[in-house]
């Protein structure tokens, strides 16, 4: 009898076990779900630039920022009439030569003698605040530029829709960026990147957060 007893305290103490780790296997899942769709959907609608200077000495750093505001200035005046990130990224293609001659000239006009190297690519970026908009860490297809070495400190915004020349310190976004991105994703997505007053929506973005800092999902293109 007390085997016995034993064995049923031991199948019903395993039954709990396994039904904890399906429980936990079942949110994991379910959340690994959610972050990958909330992901995807941020990464389709927005275009990003990276700036690598060629070091972190002050006179690199700030001949990466006049870099990339000339390569800014640039996007802007050929993707005016762009209403989408597959439009943009078209666009940044097929004057690739010129973003490469402009950040050249750049260079060569502040003294320096530094090569340019870029592409356009799906690459890592930390999470970021623009302002009252939020990104959070992910896969972003982007116009990657290295300046010389590129071993010092990186510049991240977004190219389309623009949301680099806005004032960080009181936390404004242009509006007609804000309705780009708006019309670009779906409600929960924006919900995401632009309300950070709500605990859930605060929980939500930390844990795709959690996610893309611990490699537990791809949202590559």
């Amino acid at each position: 009898m007390k085997k016995l007893l034993n064995f049923m305290k031991n199948t019903k103490l395993k039954n709990a076990i396994l039904l904890i780790f399906l429980l936990f296997l079942y949110v994991f899942i379910s959340a690994q779900s959610y972050v990958t769709a909330v992901s995807e959907n941020l990464s389709d609608a927005v275009f990003r630039l990276h700036v690598l200077a060629n070091s972190d000495s002050d006179a690199d750093q700030a001949l990466k920022i006049k870099v990339r505001d000339e390569l800014l200035k640039y996007m802007n005046s050929i993707s005016s009439n762009c209403s989408t990130k597959a439009e943009a990224i078209s666009v940044a293609e097929s004057h690739k030569e010129e973003f490469q001659k402009i950040a050249e000239n750049t260079i060569k006009e502040n003294g320096y003698d530094y090569s340019v190297k870029i592409n356009i690519g799906n690459f890592y970026f930390p999470t970021k605040n623009y302002g009252d908009i939020s990104l959070p860490a992910g896969f972003y297809d982007a116009l990657r530029v290295e300046i010389g070495e590129a071993k010092g400190q990186n510049w991240w915004c977004v190219m389309f829709p623009s949301l680099c020349f806005i004032d960080v310190s009181s936390g404004i976004v242009d509006d007609e960026a804000k309705e780009n991105l708006e019309d670009n994703l779906d409600k929960e997505s924006y919900e995401i990147i632009s309300d950070n007053t709500h605990s859930e929506i605060k929980f939500k973005f930390k844990l795709i957060e959690f996610f893309a800092q611990n490699g537990l999902f791809t949202a590559k293109n």
